[in-house]
């Protein structure tokens, strides 16, 4: 059940990544997601590549409170997430 609400987030974090550039969040939401991200990277000690993936989804989130990052910086985690959403689910 944790796996499966872990990668709804992984799905919904990298939907939003990928459609970042078109809309904006309130920072409120994006410290939010960059924490929950930040967190999850931690729960896998940052030894496989999964862990990885969520330390720079998490990264990612919170620099776009600070500065612009173009569509195609957000769209390679952006996959990685919705990939990585999506293989939870099988």
């Amino acid at each position: 059940m944790l796996v499966k609400i872990l990668g709804a987030v992984d799905f919904i974090g990298g939907v939003i990544l990928m459609f970042i550039s078109g809309f904006t969040l309130p920072s409120q939401i994006l410290i939010f997601l960059g924490i929950i991200f930040l967190i999850k990277s931690s729960l896998g000690f940052w030894k496989n590549f999964a862990s990885w993936m969520d330390l720079f989804s998490g990264v990612i989130f919170i620099l776009l409170i600070f500065f612009p990052i173009p569509w195609f910086i957000c769209i390679i985690p952006a996959i990685l997430l919705i990939q990585k959403g999506i293989f939870s689910f099988l």
